[in-house]
């Protein structure tokens, strides 16, 4: 019982204890069921702020990827703008260059502008004077042209009248060859100064003696020297041998013969010396001829002057003397063709020295042998016998030709014109030379050349005219003519090409 008693005791106190720690394990339960609400609540609120953090970190993940993507946006825009700024500044240096270029291009402009302004002034003022000078050369032209007219056509009519004896007519006829010479002289010159301003001058280089030539001018001008008191003189510098130059020797006559001609001219007493030396200080050497004169010399200021086309024309020049002011401006324009220079020294009144030069070159053996030929076959031109036809509608001409080919022909033909030489050659294929007037009725003379050359390719023809134009030698030689000669005809040229050809 006791035992039993004691068992419940001790079961009822372990059941105290059991119920004590069970109302403590509730409350503790109690208290951590409160606890775990608590925390419930703050993993909510935590959760929550987490949600939220998470969101506002996004939204601030976004806010920096945009800014992110500015700041990238604004580099390349900075990157852009830098380079855009840096072709500015490149392009604003440029502009800078371009307007110094600009500036400078500017001010040599306004000097180009200024200069041009005075060259034009200077132009007018040369136009100005040009044209002063053609019309006084047009006057004096007029002048020189009826003067030796006046003379050929009154001695002619002199010529006429019954009873003049044998005397006068001769002093007639030197009177009218001289008045010829004249008048032929302003011709050739008109000639001449046309070919240099068009540009049509040509040269024809063959071996020239130049001491023949000096001494020809010499003899040419001897008389007329003499004729005024004046003592003509001349200076052969080189041995025959060395004389003999490739040069045009027309064209260097007509130096000589204008350069003395002025000196006996502006000379009315004293002595005139020309002559040559052979300059051999620097190469290629220079042949570089003179002619001094003791005459009424030239103003410094006018030394150049003269050299000009129409200066002899200057009609209010007070010391102008006969002469169609042409003579000079040719010889220059032949001398710097033929690679030479001229020049003048003068002291007024006191005379002059008027020099100029030509290149020395000689020519070849080959070249002396063949034109030693050439003179041989001049020589035996004098001995051919010819049937010929003189086609020409100028009744003086046709007689010259006949009158200068006397001892040359058999037989001689005449044509008016072209059509009656072409039925003449027709009829007499053994036609040996034809002279062709080229100006003529009917049918003119390279027409007339055409036809003939349609059956008749051995006859030789030389065309003759008194035009003497730019082209005329080419047109003729291009109808089929063989040879070109202007009027009038010079007997040497004519009867070297005879000799050329029928030799």
């Amino acid at each position: 019982m006791d035992i039993q008693d004691k068992n419940k005791e001790e079961l009822k106190s372990e059941l105290r204890i059991l119920l004590q720690e069970n109302n403590s394990l509730r409350v503790q339960k109690e208290k951590r069921e409160a606890e775990l609400i608590i925390a419930y609540k703050e993993l909510h609120s935590q959760n929550k702020e987490k949600e939220k953090r998470a969101a506002e970190l996004i939204i601030a993940n976004l806010e920096l990827k945009f800014q992110s993507e500015e700041k990238a946006k604004r580099a390349a825009e900075l990157i852009i703008a830098n380079i855009e700024l840096v072709f500015q500044n490149k392009e604003k240096e440029k502009r800078a260059a371009e307007l110094i270029i600009a500036n400078k291009e500017l001010v040599f402009q306004n000097k180009e502008k200024g200069k041009r302004a005075k060259e034009l002034i200077k132009a007018k003022e040369k136009a100005e004077e040009s044209d002063r000078l053609k019309s006084a050369f047009l006057a004096n032209m007029s002048h020189e042209i009826r003067t030796p007219m006046n003379g050929i056509l009154g001695f002619t009519n002199l010529l006429k009248k019954p009873n003049v004896s044998g005397e006068k007519q001769q002093q007639y006829i030197k009177v009218i060859e001289r008045s010829g010479v004249r008048m032929l002289n302003i011709i050739n010159n008109i000639i001449s100064i046309s070919k240099i301003e068009s540009g049509a001058m040509e040269v024809n280089v063959a071996a020239t003696n130049i001491n023949e030539q000096i001494e020809y001018i010499y003899t040419f001008f001897k008389p007329e020297a003499e004729a005024k008191g004046i003592t003509l003189s001349f200076k052969n510098s080189l041995p025959l041998k060395e004389a003999i130059v490739k040069t045009d020797r027309e064209k260097l006559f007509a130096i000589l013969t204008n350069l003395i001609k002025n000196a006996i001219k502006y000379s009315e007493r004293g002595s005139i010396e020309f002559g040559y030396m052979l300059k051999k200080d620097r190469e290629p050497f220079e042949v570089e001829f003179y002619i001094k004169d003791t005459g009424i010399g030239i103003e410094k200021d006018r030394q150049k002057a003269i050299f000009e086309r129409f200066f002899q024309a200057d009609i209010s020049d007070k010391s102008a003397f006969e002469g169609a002011g042409l003579g000079l401006a040719i010889s220059k324009a032949y001398v710097e063709k033929l690679g030479g220079k001229i020049w003048v020294e003068s002291e007024k009144g006191k005379g002059s020295i008027f020099y100029f030069t030509l290149p020395y070159h000689v020519e070849t053996k080959a070249e002396k042998e063949s034109n030693i030929d050439k003179e041989e076959s001049a020589l035996e031109s004098s001995l051919i016998k010819l049937k010929i036809l003189i086609v020409e509608d100028n009744e003086a001409s046709s007689w010259l030709l006949d009158e200068m080919m006397e001892n040359f022909v058999k037989e001689v033909l005449y044509a008016v014109n072209g059509l009656e030489a072409v039925e003449i050659c027709r009829n007499h294929p053994d036609i040996d030379l034809i002279f062709m007037d080229i100006k003529m009725p009917v049918m003119e003379g390279y027409e007339a050349t055409r036809l003939i050359r349609q059956f008749n390719k051995k006859t030789c023809i030389i065309a003759e005219t008194a035009c003497a134009l730019e082209g005329d030698r080419e047109k003729a030689l291009e109808a089929g003519c063989n040879e070109y000669l202007t009027k009038p005809i010079a007997e040497n040229k004519l009867f070297s090409f005879i000799g050329e050809h029928f030799q």
